[in-house]
């Protein structure tokens, strides 16, 4: 249950620094209007897409004019994707509504992963074509071309990003749960995929960076800036040489994150958080746990082997037996409490006492007891298989998790070579019902603000502490250089 991917590479020709983060509890819009119109017949939409949340109607563009006039990009609520292109006809002297629709068979469940997808509209020639990681979709349950008509996109009305259209426009706003990178609009050029990306030498669709026109509404947005404003220095910022800044609503500087196609950062594993599923959120790095029926525990989407890896637990809302730590496999869906300290090859700081537990034991003490708010470190090293917890920067049991074999102030942990799943992953939860728990998850990317930000030694993540010299942040450019 290794989920590792994006672009598990050092280094490649062309690196995205930074994506956005849209929590859909927040109703996140990025929008603009065009001043003019522009070829509302032909035009490209690209972008990268990690999601978070599944199993809901989700749109990431959109462009409305009114209920019988839009276009709209999106996952359904089956995680298929759809493509809507609704237009209001005149026809020998009356109206029809005409709809058509491409909606692919192919789901997309992954939510450890980012998607590259790329739409190329046509209807001049009746055609529109989707590409996802560089490879064109031909298995639909709806296929239908547009018509040669003039559609919203590029078009003088609102464009969106992360949603379909705003509440005052009328019928079922939905909004994107995930985050977004590189996001292009072509104006007036149906262009393939391999205009944004290529297959590098390890079989892996990567983005390439492009070098056309855009056209005359056409824009490209690499959210490099933390500003508010529809400006050159705000989160929309465009950058192909239009000028087309969008205004943000509901997005803050925050939500600027470094978890991206070309360095994929670990977040909460939603598809390990089936059994009394806990609620995950901003980007999944939050949990809140409603542990009034049974106990349960959420793990990361990547499982490390070997290596040193470093990262922080805000602990929101933490009741007395509240455990931070890493597991050994994902939580059992078998309708039973599960624990993280329950299982054997799971370790735990527990919030009450401090005490460090694991196989349904009493555990050992170890440290100080936590409480609301405080952060927790968690230190993992698998070369040498010792385990470490600091509770505010200060290492627990007077650790040193610099001091290698030595294992100063160390959790002795099984090899991960001889655990269920044979990785470890970073984990939380509460071993006693009737609690209410929060934990905000930080791999790197926070959905918090660090008073202080702190990188490992590679220059990756956001932390509030600085990790130990030669523990780092759980990523893929990290993992294919230490995992």
């Amino acid at each position: 249950m290794v989920g590792i991917l994006g672009a598990n590479t050092l280094s490649s020709g062309y690196d995205i620094d930074n994506s956005l983060r849209f929590n859909d509890g927040d109703s996140p819009v990025v929008s603009d209007t065009p001043s003019s119109d522009g070829d509302k017949k032909t035009w490209t939409w690209s972008g990268w897409l990690k999601r978070s949340t599944l199993g809901a109607e989700q749109t990431f563009f959109g462009a409305y004019t009114d209920a019988n006039n839009y276009v709209a990009i999106q996952f359904d609520a089956d995680d298929t994707l759809n493509i809507t292109h609704k237009h209001l006809n005149a026809s020998g002297g009356s109206l029809s509504t005409q709809t058509k629709r491409k909606i692919t068979n192919r789901v997309f469940r992954d939510t450890s992963a980012w998607y590259s997808i790329v739409v190329k509209f046509d209807a001049a020639n009746t055609n529109c074509d989707i590409y996802v990681n560089g490879t064109e979709e031909t298995s639909f349950s709806v296929n239908e071309e547009p018509e040669n008509l003039d559609y919203a996109v590029n078009n003088d009305v609102v464009h969106y990003i992360g949603t379909f259209q705003n509440s005052v426009t009328g019928v079922g706003v939905t909004y994107f749960d995930g985050y977004m990178a590189d996001v292009y609009l072509i104006d007036g050029a149906a262009k393939a995929a391999s205009d944004f990306g290529e297959t590098n030498d390890n079989g892996v669709w990567v983005p390439t960076a492009y070098s056309g026109s855009y056209g005359t509404n056409g824009f490209f947005l690499e959210f490099q800036q933390t500003g508010t404003s529809a400006n050159a220095s705000g989160i929309g910022a465009d950058t192909s040489g239009n000028d087309r800044h969008f205004a943000v609503s509901n997005l803050a500087a925050i939500d600027v994150c470094t978890d991206t196609p070309t360095n994929n950062f670990a977040t909460i594993n939603s598809l390990a958080n089936q059994f009394n599923p806990a609620t995950l959120s901003e980007g999944n790095t939050r949990v809140d746990f409603d542990n009034g029926t049974s106990t349960v525990y959420n793990i990361s989407t990547i499982g490390v082997t070997s290596g040193k890896w470093y990262c922080e637990v805000k602990a929101v809302t933490i009741p007395d037996y509240g455990e931070i730590g890493i597991a050994s496999r994902p939580c059992k869906d078998d309708g039973n409490d599960d624990k993280l300290t329950k299982n054997q090859y799971n370790y735990g700081y527990t919030a009450n006492n401090g005490n460090v537990k694991s196989n349904n034991t009493a555990g050992s003490s170890y440290g100080d007891s936590f409480d609301d708010d405080d952060i927790i470190g968690i230190a993992l090293d698998l070369d040498n298989n010792k385990l470490y917890f600091s509770k505010n920067s200060t290492w627990q049991n007077s650790g040193d998790p610099e001091s290698a074999s030595t294992g100063t102030g160390a959790t002795s942990i099984q090899a991960a070579s001889g655990t269920l799943d044979g990785v470890y992953y970073f984990a939380g939860g509460d071993n006693r019902n009737g609690h209410d728990t929060r934990m905000d998850f930080n791999f790197g990317n926070p959905a918090y603000a660090n008073s202080s930000g702190n990188a490992d030694a590679n220059g990756y993540g956001d932390f509030e502490y600085a990790p130990p010299s030669g523990y780092y942040a759980l990523c893929t450019k990290n993992l294919a250089e230490f995992g």
